[in-house]
């Protein structure tokens, strides 16, 4: 990020996807290129951020749908339940009212770019 701390995927928002390290690591690398498109055109950072999030989450929910889908073909019960679970657990990460007031968050967008 040339020479600038990453910017912090919400803490509420880790919470939530805990168990799915690799959706949070999805996470921050959609903040990394908000950040850096930021930093060249630092027009209102903080709606892109959110909306960088908003795409992502909503990818997150088609991929676990999918996966449902998938495990109930299988007919397998561990298979179901744990896409049952990750689905869940990714729908309400996609209300963003539950992670929009991170303070951290907030600041990182709305005073590292002005």
């Amino acid at each position: 990020m040339h020479g600038y701390p990453p910017p912090p995927v919400p803490k509420k928002l880790k919470e939530m996807l805990a168990d799915y390290p690799y959706l949070i690591e999805r996470l921050q690398q959609v903040l990394n290129s908000s950040a850096e498109r930021s930093r060249r055109i630092p027009l209102m950072p903080f709606d892109d951020a959110i909306s960088a999030l908003d795409g992502r989450l909503s990818t997150f929910l088609y991929e676990a749908r999918d996966e449902l889908t998938l495990a109930e073909a299988g007919e397998d019960k561990g298979m179901i339940d744990a896409a049952k679970r990750k689905k869940s657990a990714v729908s309400m990460a996609g209300v963003n009212q539950l992670w929009i007031t991170d303070e951290q968050f907030r600041a990182y967008f709305l005073t590292g770019f002005t």
